[in-house]
């Protein structure tokens, strides 16, 4: 018999501690878990208060597994054989599965449940008939009760008997979604992607806020913020892009303000127009990736003066992490070769030479009586174009997005 893995089941982790709630984070894990894998048509997925089930119908298990692995609010998974409920299969099955693994020196032991009580062997029977079978086929093997190479869990329901013998390390935190609702600042840097991962994972449900300044930002500088947005999806689902449009607001900042406050102000705009969006979608908090210390614009004067618009929670996963610890995040989620295109965002294309690193509140308001701050405020924000970034989506639709904008 060959054996080819038909399902995997999946740990929930930290939300078996979520007690009377338990069942509204299971829900919203399964429909995160299908929005990752609906690029496998073939999977199909159920979730129970237990556990996952990941069906894979015909569906190559090894890519399925690299998707499990990076969503949030799973601890473990295993994927597993469906088979007849005969105690000869399961000998020949345990038998196959062990001559595969065997190397000299290898320990196991056999862990039998039996669900369905009129199974004809019971638990402690089954695990010695099982293992009985795996000595048979390779008779200097080693079977150990403690902390074995292999265990093969054998588990005997109603509609079938299940093998599994590997167990794979999920990604943990809270599912996408759990924690309510952010606004993510997300310009083409390393740093604000690595900021949305970090939120996804303690369970908060992103939304990109991306602003363009057409034509100081190109085509490309949009392709690439909806190449790491769609890098997001993989760690929980869908994410609304929310693309703003800036020319006219740094053109009003360079025209009526002083150098060294022009990324004062552009931040402090960016941080009205993104607590507006933010309210009108419901959101809770706006986060981004502000680290302390690593540009003029991100000193604690600076990040004051810039927060002064709003009371919304400011949320910055990386404000205590210095470049290099980013940097490694990046790597991790496969952000930072995306990052480091040479496409300029709109915190770079008029960044002053001499920026103001201890910018005081009373100045910044001075220089924006000059303007039409709400005006300004309410044009961007009626302008905003809504995309909903998949992990299916083809690269063939953006190059037809950058057509389009050209």
């Amino acid at each position: 018999m060959t054996l080819v893995y038909s399902e995997i089941m999946v740990r929930y982790g930290e939300l078996s501690t979520k007690g009377k709630n338990r069942m509204r984070f299971i829900n919203k894990l399964k429909r995160n878990i299908q929005d990752v894998l609906s690029i496998y048509p073939e999977v199909h997925v159920t979730a129970d208060r237990d556990r996952c089930h990941v069906f894979l119908n015909g569906q190559d298990y090894a890519p399925v597994a690299e998707s499990l692995k990076q969503i949030f609010g799973i601890q473990a998974f295993n994927p597993v054989y469906r088979l007849s409920k005969d105690v000869a299969v399961l000998e020949k099955a345990v038998q196959e599965i062990m001559t595969g693994l065997y190397k000299e020196g290898l320990t196991f032991k056999v862990a039998a449940k039996r669900a369905d009580h009129s199974f004809e062997l019971d638990s402690r029977e089954l695990n010695h008939a099982l293992g009985d079978a795996v000595f048979r086929a390779l008779p200097s093997i080693q079977a150990q009760m403690k902390k074995p190479d292999v265990t093969l869990k054998v588990e005997i329901r109603d509609e079938a008997a299940y093998i599994s013998h590997e167990e794979i390390k999920g990604a943990g935190g809270l599912p996408v979604g759990t924690s309510g609702k952010g606004m993510l600042m997300l310009s083409g840097g390393i740093d604000s992607p690595v900021a949305g991962y970090l939120a996804l994972k303690r369970g908060v449900d992103i939304e990109a806020v991306h602003f363009a300044s057409p034509p100081y930002t190109s085509p490309g500088a949009l392709k690439k913020a909806h190449d790491l947005t769609r890098k997001l999806t993989k760690f929980g689902g869908n994410i609304q892009f929310i693309e703003v449009p800036f020319t006219e607001i740094q053109e009003e900042i360079k025209e009526k303000a002083p150098e060294a406050y022009l990324m004062t102000l552009t931040r402090r705009f960016m941080m009205r127009i993104t607590d507006r969006i933010r309210e009108e979608r419901n959101g809770l908090v706006i986060i981004n990736g502000e680290s302390l210390g690593q540009v003029a614009s991100q000193t604690l004067e600076s990040m004051q003066a810039i927060n002064a618009v709003t009371n919304t929670p400011i949320i910055r996963p990386v404000v205590t992490m210095d470049k290099l610890e980013i940097i490694d995040i990046a790597e991790k989620i496969d952000t930072f070769n995306i990052s480091i295109q040479p496409f300029e965002d709109c915190c770079t294309i008029f960044a002053p030479d001499r920026p103001k690193t201890n910018p005081k509140i009373k100045n910044a308001e001075q220089y924006e009586r000059r303007m039409d701050v709400e005006g300004l405020v309410e044009r961007a924000v009626a302008g905003i174009m809504i995309t909903e970034i998949t992990p299916q989506a083809e690269n063939d639709d953006v190059e037809d997005l950058i057509e389009d904008l050209l």
